[in-house]
């Protein structure tokens, strides 16, 4: 019979107990046990990571020494001053670790000479220093710099979305416009908010998670009172299913113009609200004539822009002006674009190119092609481009973002199936505006409900 006060058996049950903690209550367990050890070995560490990584400067000190000279080899003896300047290596000074959920932060203060940049530019280094996933930069002020290192990568498994709730279900105010998608790789909420940056480009391959990017857009947007407006040149069959939801529809290149127009006359319109009451922006209005959001959703942009002969020429010009027409002037009148597709290049045509420098939002998941991540991504760090291109198939939905400090970020959207976002799309079918409605806004007619930010429930 096992004697259950054996140290064997002691030894055994602390291990199951720690195993038990660590799978069970990870969060507590990094807290309690992990990070003070780690903390201590960062800031033990720090002098050397810091050199091997290129952060130290050279400066002079004054150097005491008790050794009144040198023997040489050949028995002469040097003479060598006691106190003198010598050159040394000096490392950024470095507050505490501060423990956050899977990682921790850490401000430095930046040498002479330091910008933060040239910390981005070694977190890889740092991560393989420190022995953990990632390092990113995530805040920066006169003389500091933040870094956030990451233990573990949160992208591994993220929580599928929660099925929609009945109405009148809830949207608060802070979320107008400001849909969660999923979770970034620092561990904080993937925000897609638009109030900040009002149009967003959309590229990945297939099975890459572009598709289930807008079904999560689809259940966050359904239960506010905004209008979604569909763009979907393969007739149809991507956005039709949550045609209950959208305002309108356009599957043929004819309606797709038809449809462009009238958003541009209702963005004229708003112009003439706006210049009425002295206002930049339709968030500055009375709330009786504030107008409805509105947000494009356009599947498949390469298909507004490929032409398969001279007759089509003329309508690709005339989509081109009208959506960067919506992209030079929709943020201060409400309507947002969200582009999607596979293939995104400069070979589509200068329409293509000059939209892409009017939309501020970047998402790239898995591409095949090295063109479109450059298209998406090339204007930022070069960084993200390396970062798009290693994005593994077996990870749909991880895509490399630019954030709203204007950083890049990994990041990936929890999985919605279309049925969810089919059944979102049918429970606040009823928040759904007409197009009467939508291009009545802003005229000084009722609103058929509130889009106050500050009063909505």
């Amino acid at each position: 019979m096992i004697d259950p006060g054996h140290p064997l058996v002691k030894v055994l049950a602390v291990l199951f107990v720690l195993l038990a903690w660590r799978r069970w209550a990870p969060s507590s367990y990094w807290y309690v046990l992990v990070f003070p050890r780690k903390a201590l070995w960062l800031r033990w560490s720090w002098r050397h990571v810091a050199s091997g990584c290129g952060l130290t400067k050279k400066r002079q000190r004054w150097w005491f020494t008790t050794v009144p000279g040198l023997i040489a080899s050949t028995g002469v003896v040097r003479v060598k001053r006691r106190f003198q300047r010598v050159e040394v290596d000096t490392k950024p000074w470095m507050g505490l670790p501060r423990p956050v959920r899977g990682g921790f932060r850490i401000t430095f203060h930046l040498l002479d000479g330091q910008v933060p940049d040239d910390y981005a530019k070694v977190c890889e280094r740092l991560a393989h220093a420190w022995r953990i996933e990632a390092v990113r930069v995530v805040d920066s002020r006169p003389g500091r710099v933040t870094l956030q290192g990451i233990t573990r990568d949160p992208l591994a498994h993220v929580a599928p979305a929660a099925p929609p709730a009945e109405p009148p279900g809830g949207w608060r105010a802070d979320d107008l416009l400001r849909p969660i998608v999923g979770v970034l790789e620092t561990g904080a909420a993937w925000r897609m908010d638009f109030r900040l940056i009002p149009h967003w480009m959309n590229a990945g391959a297939t099975q890459s998670g572009k598709s289930n990017l807008i079904n999560a857009l689809i259940v966050a947007l359904a239960p506010q009172p905004i209008a979604l407006v569909g763009f979907d040149l393969k007739g149809g069959v991507e956005l039709s299913a949550y045609a209950d939801r959208l305002t309108a529809l356009a599957t043929t290149r004819a309606e797709c113009l038809d449809l462009l127009s009238d958003l541009i006359a209702v963005m004229g319109a708003r112009m003439l609200a706006c210049r009425r009451y002295g206002v930049r922006d339709i968030w500055q209005l009375p709330d009786a004539s504030r107008p409805i959001p509105v947000v494009v959703l356009v599947d498949e942009l390469a298909e507004l822009f490929l032409t398969a002969d001279k007759a089509e020429k003329d309508q690709v010009t005339r989509t081109a002006t009208a959506l960067l027409r919506i992209a030079q002037l929709g943020r201060a009148f409400g309507i947002h674009l969200v582009l999607s597709g596979q293939r995104i290049g400069s070979d589509l045509g200068p329409g293509v190119t000059a939209l892409r420098a009017q939309i501020g939002g970047r998402i790239c998941h898995r591409v095949n092609d090295p063109e479109t991540a450059v298209m998406t991504l090339g204007d930022l760090d070069p960084e993200a481009l390396v970062a798009a291109r290693s994005i593994a198939p077996e990870t749909p939905g991880v895509a490399v973002i630019t954030g709203s400090d204007g950083r890049w970020y990994r990041a990936r959207s929890g999985y919605v199936s279309t049925a969810t976002a089919e059944q979102a799309a049918g429970t606040y079918a009823g928040m759904t505006p007409s197009w009467a409605q939508v291009a009545a806004s802003g005229l000084g007619h009722e609103l058929p409900f509130d889009t106050n930010p500050e009063l909505a429930a």
